[in-house]
């Protein structure tokens, strides 16, 4: 019982995706599983963190990576930090736990060339489907919103008069984003074509499929995937790496690092310092350029 509380939760008060849900669910009942066959323990609220180092043992044996057992001990803290917010237990078991060590994993973000490759390269076909890609494309790039926040924009949100996007993000925090001409021009063309195909009822979603629905992750996922593919080679080809590149290009051009925070809607400036990572060598160049003492 206490699992499907947790996951109403964070579904419904912290306002994480349905994919987030999902997978923490699966998470949560395979470790559940694991604890009732290997300990024959009947809840997993009232366990010690010996059962939970077996698990680790099991998962790395399993041949999982350091990096995916820290992902799923993270279920599991937000779990049982749950379970002490409601006093459903007194202590986690996990409060002395460190983390494994991982190498870092930096993903190349993707280049100011690929990006115009895209939109220049008469990919996307000359219909509701292609515009509505292309727009969509066009509002990360253009904009650095997430995934959840793309798919739950309502046309209000969309302020093409004013020049600027509503955004509701992580958290219910409202933001507004400015939108370029080149953006404004590609979402008019979008909503024209929206309102002469299609026909809903009760909704005031922004994107939507041609039956007039809201789109999905997978949908929206697959669409970046598949038109990345065809003109970039790197392993990542994700709607969050056109979030990376959106504020990796923007620190390229000498973007603060407060004002790129502010834009992509991060609680904190650590989570936009992850940025810099990929931006060192355009940061070096302009440091050289620009130092006063280097102009001596």
């Amino acid at each position: 019982m206490s699992i499907s509380k947790f996951l109403d939760y964070i579904y419904l008060e912290k306002k994480s995706s349905l994919h987030t849900k999902i997978a923490y669910n699966t998470n949560l009942l395979s470790f559940e599983d694991f604890v009732k066959t290997n300990f024959s323990i009947d809840s997993i609220e009232n366990i010690s963190y010996n059962e939970i180092r077996s698990w680790i043992v099991f998962l790395i044996e399993s041949g999982n990576s350091n990096r995916t057992v820290n992902r799923k001990i993270s279920v599991l803290r937000s779990y049982y930090k749950f379970l002490l917010k409601t006093e459903t237990i007194k202590s986690s078991p996990l409060q002395n736990h460190k983390v494994l060590k991982t190498a870092k994993n930096i993903n190349l973000p993707f280049s100011e060339d690929e990006i115009k490759s895209v939109f220049k390269g008469n990919f996307f076909p000359d219909n509701y489907n292609g515009i509505l890609e292309k727009t969509m494309i066009a509002m990360f790039y253009f904009t650095g919103i997430r995934r959840i926040e793309l798919i739950n924009l309502k046309d209000h949100d969309v302020m093409i008069n004013e020049g600027v996007l509503k955004v509701l993000g992580k958290r219910n925090k409202e933001r507004l984003i400015p939108i370029l001409d080149e953006l404004i021009n590609i979402i008019k063309i979008y909503i024209k074509i929206k309102n002469k195909e299609i026909i809903r009822i009760n909704s005031s979603t922004f994107f939507v499929n041609k039956k007039g629905k809201m789109l999905t992750e997978s949908f929206v996922y697959k669409t970046v995937n598949r038109y990345f593919s065809i003109v970039s080679s790197k392993t990542k080809k994700s709607p969050h790496m056109l979030r990376h590149s959106f504020a990796t290009h923007l620190l390229d051009q000498g973007a603060d690092l407060n004002s790129i925070k502010d834009l992509l809607g991060h609680s904190s400036l650590a989570s936009t310092q992850f940025y810099t990572h990929t931006s060192m060598s355009k940061i070096k160049d302009i440091y050289f350029k620009t130092h006063p003492r280097e102009k001596n």
